[in-house]
C-alpha cells in the first residue's frame, strides 16, 4: 500500500499524523493539517450559541444582546397571518433540539412550545419563560410584549442566560444589555408623555392585543367583556356587542383598536361602523414586522395612537 493512502486509515493523534507525514515526504501538509484538526476547546469556542425564540420580537431582542455570538432563530414570523392557528413544524422541535437557549411567551400564548420542549429534554439547556419572569398566570391577557415592564425584564434575565453559557463574554452581553435598556428610555418617556396626556381617555378594541400598553398609558378601555370573549374563541353575547355598537355611533370612545392579524366579518362590520360615526381606528399586530426593531415597532404604534387620539372629533 502507497504511504499517502496509508494516511486515510490513520487514527493516531495530530503529532503522531505529523511524524506519519514526514516519513510520506508530505510536509508541506503539516500547515493544512494544523488547521483542519482544531483542538476540541477550539471547535468548540468557534460554534456560535443557538437561540430559539417562539416569538420574532424575542428574537430581535437576543440579536440585538447576544451580538454576532449567537444564532438566533424565530418561529412566529408572519405580521399577517393570525398566531393562534399556527401549527409547529418538525423543523421547530430540530430547532428546539440544538439550542443552548429557548425564549416563549408563556401565558398559554404559545402552548406547543411547552409540548415539544417536554417531548425532547435536553441537559443544560436555559427556557426563559416571559410570563413567569413577569408573574404572569394563564389565562391573563397573554400579549406581553405591549407590558413596557416586558422586556426590561426579559433582556435581564437573557443576558443572566448567556453569560451562563459563554462566560467569557460576559462582559461583551453587559455592555449590549445596557446599551439596550438605554434604547428604551425613549420609549419609557413616550409613554410618560401619553399617559400625561390622554389618561382616562376612552378607548376600546375589538380583542385585547394591546391591552397592556393601553393600561400602561392610563386609557380607560371600554367593552372589555367582548374582547375576553373573541380571545377566548367564543361568540360576544347579544348585550356586548349591542354596547360595542352603540360606542362607536355615538363616539363614546376615542379610538377602536382592532388586530390587523386577525380580522373576521365581526370585526370588519365594526370597522365601517366606527368609519361612519367618525371614530379613528388604529389597526396593531401581535408578530413585530420584518425589518423593524422592537424599539422602532412599539415607538411607530404609539405614534400612531397619538394620532388618533389627537385628531379632532367627526362633525
Amino acid at each position: 500500500m502507497r504511504p499517502w493512502l496509508r494516511l486515510w486509515r490513520f487514527r493516531g493523534a495530530p503529532g503522531r499524523i505529523v511524524a506519519a507525514l514526514r516519513r510520506a515526504g508530505l510536509l508541506l501538509a503539516v500547515p493544512l493539517l494544523a488547521v483542519c484538526l482544531p483542538t476540541a476547546g477550539m471547535a468548540a469556542a468557534a460554534v456560535p450559541l443557538r437561540i430559539v425564540a417562539a416569538e420574532r420580537v424575542y428574537a430581535d431582542v437576543a440579536r440585538q444582546i447576544a451580538g454576532p455570538a449567537a444564532t438566533v432563530i424565530s418561529v412566529l414570523n408572519n405580521p399577517a397571518a393570525d398566531p393562534h392557528l399556527f401549527e409547529a413544524a418538525p423543523s421547530v422541535a430540530r430547532a428546539l433540539a440544538n439550542a443552548r437557549i429557548v425564549v416563549a411567551n408563556g401565558a398559554g400564548y404559545d402552548p406547543w412550545m411547552d409540548a415539544l420542549l417536554r417531548a425532547n429534554p435536553v441537559p443544560g439547556r436555559q427556557v426563559l419563560v416571559i410570563a413567569r419572569l413577569l408573574g404572569v398566570p394563564a389565562g391573563s391577557n397573554p400579549h406581553l410584549w405591549y407590558d413596557p415592564a416586558a422586556m426590561p425584564a426579559y433582556a435581564d434575565a437573557l443576558a443572566r442566560a448567556l453569560t451562563a453559557a459563554d462566560p467569557a463574554e460576559a462582559s461583551t452581553f453587559a455592555t449590549r444589555l445596557a446599551r439596550f435598556r438605554a434604547s428604551l428610555r425613549p420609549l419609557d418617556a413616550r409613554i410618560a408623555a401619553l399617559r400625561a396626556r390622554f389618561a382616562g381617555t376612552a378607548v376600546t378594541a375589538t380583542e385585547p392585543v394591546f391591552g397592556r400598553m393601553a393600561a400602561a398609558l392610563g386609557l380607560k378601555m371600554r367593552n372589555r367583556r367582548f374582547q375576553l370573549a373573541v380571545m377566548n374563541g367564543s361568540e360576544p353575547g347579544p348585550a356586548e356587542v349591542a354596547a360595542f355598537d352603540r360606542d362607536l355611533r355615538t363616539r363614546a370612545v376615542r379610538v377602536l383598536i382592532y388586530n390587523r392579524q386577525a380580522t373576521t366579518p365581526a370585526t370588519r362590520r365594526l370597522l365601517e361602523i366606527a368609519r361612519r360615526a367618525g371614530v379613528p381606528v388604529l389597526g396593531v399586530t401581535e408578530t413585530e414586522p420584518a425589518g423593524l426593531s422592537y424599539q422602532a415597532w412599539i415607538g411607530g404604534t404609539l405614534d400612531a395612537l397619538e394620532a388618533a387620539l389627537a385628531a379632532p372629533p367627526h362633525p
